[in-house]
């Protein structure tokens, strides 16, 4: 199944209006595609005590593992100050990364990083995690 780029950056632009950020005010959307599919909108969610805070990409992901799906292809990302549409890329932190590399193929899942004028940057998780540590490493006989 080929992936819409940008419709997947609008998605993510559209469950970023859903963040919930009272503290650092910085809002993040992300529409993750399944294999089949379909995508599963997350928005980053603060707390006072900041620890138990969670990114827009792992509620994504934590959304779709627990409604059964194991098989993705890509993530759009989009984050930016409160309400302001967003004019630059935001990465995702290390945490999310690694959950990507729990359930995701890093030679082929794509990571697309948007704005408010669309995708900016795609490229693989590979890419954008060069050495990531995930099950196949587990896996390996040294």
């Amino acid at each position: 199944m080929k992936i819409d780029e940008e419709a997947l950056v609008s998605a993510a632009l559209k469950a970023r209006k859903q963040a919930y950020a009272p503290y650092s005010h910085w809002t993040v959307g992300a529409a993750l595609f399944t294999k089949d599919g379909k995508i599963y909108e997350g928005c980053n969610i603060e707390n006072a005590a900041y620890t138990p805070t969670n990114c827009a990409e792992r509620t994504a992901f934590f959304k779709a593992v627990s409604e059964g799906a194991r098989e993705f292809a890509a993530i759009a990302i989009v984050g930016g100050y409160d309400t302001k549409e967003p004019e630059s890329i935001c990465a995702p932190c290390g945490v999310c990364r690694q959950v990507m590399m729990e359930f995701c193929d890093p030679d082929t899942f794509r990571v697309i990083l948007g704005t408010k004028d669309g995708v900016q940057v795609s490229q693989t998780l590979k890419e954008l995690l060069p050495y990531g540590f995930g099950p196949d490493t587990l896996n390996e006989k040294n």
